[in-house]
């Protein structure tokens, strides 16, 4: 089966693991008052450096909270802000970002835009580079019901940061190295996916989905 099959195949599948209750979104609104600092009002960050969160996934952000909390996710800010909130307040967070709108993103003009594009649409064959299309939509909706989150209009500087985070767990393995890394990617496919992208790679990538919608 080659890789883009497995990886349909794959978000079949999660289909159902990433199911669960559904948060109340009025509730999540009334929690979400520690959030506004980092993520904005309506999760549309104005820091490059804190997502936007706003009209992601619900099971995703959902996934991400409890991630966060249990360690899977490694971030000394979000551990602390996660560990008084139950599973009912994360998914009624989760519900209530999932239902606002993004901000729209904007590329950077000096960007390699077209680098960016190749490799999001069409991957590298050459390097078994898998397209993010696959996973991530066309533009960059992501698969909600597959825990596959949206890209677009994210902020360039923290997708460029989560691709190499991701990137890291390989370089650890051929390093013996303890660097920092993200590991909480489902399948381990993000992790596939960066070990071979270089930093022009991922500041291209990080850059095209920033300004597509």
């Amino acid at each position: 089966m080659n890789k883009l099959a497995f990886i349909f195949s794959a978000a079949l599948a999660l289909i159902s693991v990433n199911t669960f209750a559904a948060g109340d979104a009025a509730k999540g609104k009334a929690k979400s008052v520690t959030c506004t600092a980092c993520h904005g009002a309506n999760g549309n960050s104005m820091v490059p450096n804190f997502p936007k969160i706003a009209g992601q996934g619900e099971g995703y952000i959902f996934k991400q909270l409890k991630d966060f909390k249990s360690g899977d996710r490694k971030d000394g800010m979000m551990a602390g802000i996660v560990a008084p909130l139950s599973t009912d307040d994360m998914a009624n967070l989760a519900a209530h970002f999932s239902k606002q709108s993004i901000a729209q993103g904007v590329a950077n003009k000096t960007a390699n835009i077209a680098l960016g594009e190749r490799l999001y649409r069409g991957g590298d064959k050459t390097r078994g580079i898998t397209a993010c299309i696959a996973c991530h939509g066309p533009k960059g909706a992501g698969i909600p019901s597959a825990g596959f989150p949206a890209l677009a209009s994210q902020h360039a500087a923290y997708t460029a940061k989560q691709l190499k985070d991701f990137r890291q767990v390989s370089i650890n393995a051929q390093t013996e190295s303890n660097t920092p890394a993200r590991t909480n990617d489902q399948l381990k496919m993000m992790t596939a996916f960066t070990k071979d992208l270089n930093n022009a790679e991922i500041e291209a990538l990080a850059q095209y989905v920033a300004g597509l919608h």
